[in-house]
């Protein structure tokens, strides 16, 4: 209740003040890109090497077995560079002028309805989402609470917060396809032009409708306007924080470069989409656990536009504990998975629908959670050489140095610096890397499932605070963790007899997975993080 009271009596003149901080940024706030030649230097590096350790192994003497391994192994480091090449390019394409979007005062404010889906969330989540979307300063909308919890207690707070706050409520019997089934449901009975979503811990500014409708109304196949996420529980512990920097990785960088393309996508929440192009696509498809993902590519087949505006003009909550980040990733990867296999379909079925361009994006995004079988590929080819001494990498070591470093290097100074620029710190983007390797299990079993059509029921991301997870449930990270120790150890003893520099490489590579897989440890103590939201 304290955010409905100091919305509410917070006067014109306070409003207009934070509209035009968020919409008019000083000139002196915003920093230059990073330059195009680091960037084609970098490119320049990464296409040497990948010249070099071709020839090695074309050139190799080896048997079937080691062919087959160093086939990998080159196979998943041409990968994990693929998707190097995706981010530089979103670095190029990057617009370098502040994008501005002059809040327009409509003559005719067209109706939007508001849809807050929730399935199980706790009371004071839900109640925070109604205040700010009761106090938005939007005169034509109508909020529905579209309920799809099936315990009682859930149905009983989502009555009584409704009745509070004077929203249409919605709720049904049979829970199909998740949070797509029951908007699709309810978009067959509103009527409202635009359609604003936003997750149950998703918290609009009072101006959002009053930013992105007018940019709507000004362009008739503009299909959705995304903006980015951004959290407020940073400083709950070292989780919520990370998690909050790998969004920024997201919404910062790639998120602008596909706008440029004209392939950004929906991403299901802090979004509002033109009814019509919604029916004309059929909805939201019901078919997929990431339904945005994969409604934004029937959207752009079928000829509408969409954009991205990167404001803060909504705030949610991260995940808070590593059980419910895992959960979130185990979501993402699965619908990332689906969608992938639509992409593929499409690309083969209608290559005229989309831009090359278009394409490439979305086969990126497609294909983004098939890393984890990439770095994989890598540990176990590593692991193979160690204790089994079956080669998997065909190339000279002081090449290799003279080759890969310098690429290696290069790609660090373009990725960090990149978001330096934004004011993200070093040791936050390094914990973000950390933070994803620990995915890697959860990766390699959600894009199984996906691929093979295995059901899974849909996660909700627990929003109930922090808990430690036992060890015995992260005895997958533990167990790589302590491989790597023991090939380390194993690979120094090797070293110190047979004196083969391949070894002592080796050696490096697994000391650095070591020390990654010891993260888990890391985010698994539960406290506050070590920064503040002030320092951020």
């Amino acid at each position: 209740m304290i955010i409905r009271g100091f919305i509410k009596t917070m006067n014109k003149q306070s409003r207009s003040s934070l509209l035009s901080k968020v919409l008019f940024p000083r000139q002196g706030d915003l920093k230059p890109a990073p330059s195009q030649v680091l960037v084609i230097t970098v490119l320049i590096f990464l296409v040497n090497y990948v010249f070099f350790r071709s020839v090695f192994l074309y050139y190799a003497s080896c048997n079937l077995e080691e062919r087959i391994l160093a086939l990998l192994f080159l196979g998943s480091e041409f990968f994990i560079m693929f998707h190097a090449i995706g981010y530089f390019f979103n670095v190029l394409r990057l617009d370098r002028r502040p994008d501005r979007y002059p809040a327009e005062a409509l003559a005719n404010e067209p109706p939007v309805a508001i849809l807050i889906p929730a399935r199980h969330e706790p009371r004071e989540v839900v109640e925070r989402t109604l205040v700010t979307c009761y106090n938005l300063d939007y005169k034509n909308k109508k909020i529905y609470f579209l309920d799809d919890s099936s315990i009682e207690e859930f149905k009983r707070e989502a009555r009584e917060l409704s009745s509070e706050f004077g929203t249409e409520i919605y709720s049904r019997d049979v829970h199909r396809g998740a949070k797509a089934g029951i908007i699709n449901e309810v978009n067959k009975i509103i009527t409202e032009k635009y359609i604003a979503i936003l997750d149950a811990d998703q918290n609009p500014m009072p101006h959002f409708l009053k930013v992105l409708v007018p940019i709507l109304e000004k362009q008739e196949k503009l299909a959705f306007v995304q903006t980015p996420q951004f959290y407020t529980n940073c400083s709950s512990n070292r989780v919520s924080l990370t998690t909050n920097f790998q969004q920024a990785i997201f919404y910062e960088y790639i998120c602008e470069g596909k706008n440029s393309n004209g392939a950004m996508m929906c991403c299901g929440t802090n979004v509002v989409i033109r009814r019509q192009a919604l029916l004309d696509v059929g909805g939201f498809d019901e078919n997929t656990v990431t339904e945005d993902f994969a409604t934004s590519l029937k959207l752009h087949m079928k000829g509408w536009k969409s954009l991205y505006v990167n404001m803060p003009l909504v705030f949610g909550m991260a995940p808070e504990d590593l059980v419910a980040y895992f959960k979130q990733q185990s979501r993402w990867s699965l619908g990332n998975t689906q969608v992938f296999k639509k992409v593929v379909k499409s690309f083969f079925t209608r290559p005229w629908s989309l831009s090359f361009m278009q394409w490439f994006d979305y086969f990126i995004t497609g294909t983004y959670y098939f890393i984890g079988w990439a770095y994989l590929c890598l540990f176990l080819c590593q692991l193979i050489y160690t204790f089994f001494n079956v080669p998997a990498f065909f190339m000279d070591p002081y090449v290799y140095s003279l080759t890969f470093v310098p690429y290696f290097l290069m790609a660090l100074a373009v990725f960090y610096s990149s978001m330096g620029l934004r004011h993200y710190k070093f040791s936050y983007i390094l914990k973000t890397h950390l933070l994803t390797m620990l995915s890697v299990p959860i990766y390699l079993r959600a894009t199984l499932f996906g691929i093979f059509n295995v059901p899974v029921g849909f996660q909700v991301t627990n929003k109930s605070g922090a808990t430690q997870v036992p060890y015995t449930f992260l005895w997958v990270q533990i167990f790589l963790w302590s491989l790597n120790l023991v090939a380390m150890t194993w690979g120094i003893l090797r070293w110190v007899y047979e004196r083969n520099p391949g070894i002592l490489c080796n050696v490096f590579w697994l000391f650095y997975h070591a020390l990654v897989f010891s993260a888990v440890f890391y985010f698994n103590e539960i406290g506050g993080s070590e920064e503040t939201v002030e320092e951020l």
